[in-house]
């Protein structure tokens, strides 16, 4: 049996807090904290996984407004046991150049692009902590088909049951009206 290095035991009884992140110089690059349990992103990204995260932080980045930061491969602090790691988000608060994540109640849009490795965490339990957490808008893309067919599922909050509720299925042009105007080529993503 090998033995784990000194660093991925927890740093107390009750285990990680998100602050806890920030000291794990020898974690993988991709380590989020999902209710107080360390997540590695150990497998290789797929091209499509990759294309679809740079093309869509940049059509949104252009269609933000001012006061609106895009950013990527940024956790988000949701509490003190979660802090994921959205492909893509809108906040309306920056970072400094040494921030190493955004406020829940700053983010007006977390993206998650679904990878065989995460699947589960991204249609599951990740949708339901960023509405509890109070994030107002969520997507969801896939391929749809395994062969880069790009689908893009848009979610709103509803604040009253802290759930989303589906705004839409977008195969072809994406045109939303929140958190801001977006209108976007969802073909146009892979290339």
């Amino acid at each position: 049996m090998t033995t784990l290095p000194d660093w991925m035991s927890p740093p107390r009884p009750e285990g990680w807090f998100a602050e806890d992140l920030d000291s794990l110089p020898d974690a993988p690059r991709h380590t989020e904290l999902i209710d107080g349990a360390l997540v590695f992103m150990m497998s290789p990204q797929r091209r499509w996984h990759s294309s679809v995260i740079f093309a869509l932080r940049a059509a949104i980045a252009a269609r933000a407004p001012e006061g609106v930061v895009v950013d990527s491969e940024m956790t988000v602090r949701l509490d003190d046991r979660n802090r994921p790691e959205p492909d893509v988000i809108a906040s309306t608060a920056s970072v400094g150049p040494d921030g190493t994540w955004y406020e829940a109640a700053d983010v007006i849009l977390a993206v998650e692009v679904v990878a065989p490795e995460s699947e589960h965490r991204d249609l599951t339990v990740k949708p339901h902590k960023y509405a509890t957490a109070g994030i107002k808008h969520f997507w969801r893309i896939e391929d749809e088909d395994g062969n880069a067919s790009t689908v893009v599922h848009v979610y709103e909050l509803d604040d009253m049951t802290r759930t989303y509720a589906p705004v839409g299925v977008f195969r072809e042009t994406l045109k939303v009206d929140h958190p801001f105007l977006i209108e976007l080529d969802v073909q146009g993503l892979y290339s």
